[in-house]
């Protein structure tokens, strides 16, 4: 849905909101409506950047009786292009950043336009940390609703499983506490279901100590061998251990030999939540795979592992994303068949083995359903120009069949605009379902459309 600036008086929403309002015509508007990817030059008609829940209750409000398209904009990563929007309006959370610690009692009230590096950071400052993904620039608001597969999954779960409440707008406009006691349907609904349920304004986390981990980087040559025994050495590792093998075409990194720079290796992010000594001992099967083309794997403090990004990189890329049962030796020879075949000049198949806390809870407990998935797998290629684009996702899709097993599931936070079928593969079975009827409730005329859509139930119809 389109719609023009004449809906909205920017003097007037000015006047009601403690946070900015950009319009069009304004200084920093252009920066202020980029995304992380490089896909979406989309110009919004304006962009609330709301300093507190009372604003973003507004803004809901506003976009409610207008009509106008609403995208809730946390930290910008949505590969669908869902944090933008084209003519309508962006509630933009990036100024609310106040953070309570509890350090005794071990929990934090985190606004959600922290980023997963900011909040990372501070918390360590006591030894504590909240699983969130591997990117540093990640909002809290995005990656928790979606569920959260991080460093930490292994060992502490789901960002999702650390979540103990949350403040959230609704598509009234009304601010409600929710938690296992208060609104227990919209708690479990927003543990997965995505933006679907309305504007997550606050989460309040569970903390974990985590002093120092054994962690970093591992580039291996990536062959057959390496590979399959890549992932069975992370599949036999003790629970304190993730990993994510990205096999790809190696980029310029300035601590790899320059010979080794474009040809395929395994960039292995590691991370050892628990003592030194058994970190050490837990990396050693990976390193024993091959000589390694670098190794940076060392005892460091855990927000080591979010560095700083650049603010100025929007790639353009098409992905899939996908679970599998397995990656023994003929499945490691497909991806590298169809790395070597590709022109693209990035393109990788990144490998994550789960497991551990992840699937310790129970499949209905939250709207992410995925708890029994073994290994979550992303096929992704770099374009350059709407006719390249054509060939790389022709290429993304055949190689994400060729993968394909026996588990047709989803992940919500990595999926991009794929259509209603991928949708439901993110929400199978009566977990559609019950967040039809959840939405019905909270959002009945998909105010919340803008995301990874689940409508609202019709009477008669879910639990």
């Amino acid at each position: 849905m389109q719609s023009s600036l004449s809906t909205v008086s920017l003097p007037q929403l000015r006047a009601d909101l403690r946070g900015r309002v950009i319009g069009p015509d304004d200084p920093g508007y252009d920066e202020a409506r980029l995304v992380m990817s490089g896909e979406f030059d989309r110009r919004p008609a304006v962009i609330a950047r709301v300093a507190d829940a009372n604003d973003v209750a507004h803004v809901v409000r506003l976009a409610a009786e207008s009509g106008m398209e609403l995208a809730v904009r946390s930290g910008g990563h949505s590969n669908a292009g869902h944090s933008t929007t084209e003519g309508g309006i962006v509630l933009d959370l990036r100024d609310m950043k106040a953070l309570e610690i509890d350090v005794e009692g071990r929990t934090a009230w985190a606004e959600t336009g922290l980023t997963a590096g900011e909040y990372t950071t501070a918390v360590a400052a006591h030894g504590l940390a909240t699983g969130f993904g591997d990117t540093g620039s990640v909002g809290l608001g995005g990656i928790t609703l979606g569920g959260g597969v991080g460093y930490l999954v292994r060992k502490h779960g789901l960002t999702i499983d650390s979540l103990l409440a949350a403040e959230m707008v609704i598509a009234d406009g009304r601010i409600l506490h929710v938690d296992a006691d208060t609104n227990p349907d919209l708690f479990w609904a927003i543990r997965g279901g995505g933006g679907n349920l309305g504007v997550a304004t606050r989460f309040l986390f569970q903390l974990h100590p985590v002093e120092s981990i054994v962690g970093g980087i591992l580039v291996l040559p990536a062959t057959a061998d390496t590979i399959a025994g890549f992932m069975a050495a992370a599949e036999a590792a003790p629970e304190e251990l993730s990993a994510i093998a990205s096999v790809m075409t190696c980029p310029p990194l300035p601590f790899v030999p320059e010979e080794h720079h474009g040809s395929l290796v395994i960039v292995a992010m590691l991370v050892h939540a628990g003592q030194v000594e058994e970190g050490e001992a837990a990396v050693r099967p990976f390193r024993g795979l091959a000589t390694p083309l670098a190794d940076l794997v060392r005892p460091m403090a855990y927000p080591e592992m979010f560095p700083p990004g650049d603010g100025d990189y929007h790639p353009t890329a098409v992905a899939r994303t996908m679970f599998v049962d397995a990656i023994d030796r003929p499945v490691a020879e497909t991806i590298l068949r169809y790395l070597e075949a590709s022109e693209a000049s990035m393109r990788v198949a990144q490998l994550r083995v789960l497991g551990g806390a992840m699937a310790r809870v129970p499949v209905d407990a939250t709207a992410f359903a995925h708890r029994r998935s073994r290994i979550m797998v992303n096929v992704a290629a770099f374009y350059e120009g709407a006719e390249d684009r054509v060939d790389r996702q022709t290429w993304v899709d055949d190689f994400a069949a060729a993968l394909r097993q026996g588990d047709h599931g989803a992940y919500v936070n990595f999926l991009a605009d794929e259509g209603a079928e991928r949708v439901r593969a993110a929400y199978p079975g009566p977990t559609w379902d019950r967040l039809g009827t959840i939405k019905r409730r909270y959002d009945p005329t998909n105010l919340f459309r803008l995301n990874q859509n689940v409508q609202p139930a019709r009477e008669g119809l879910g639990r």
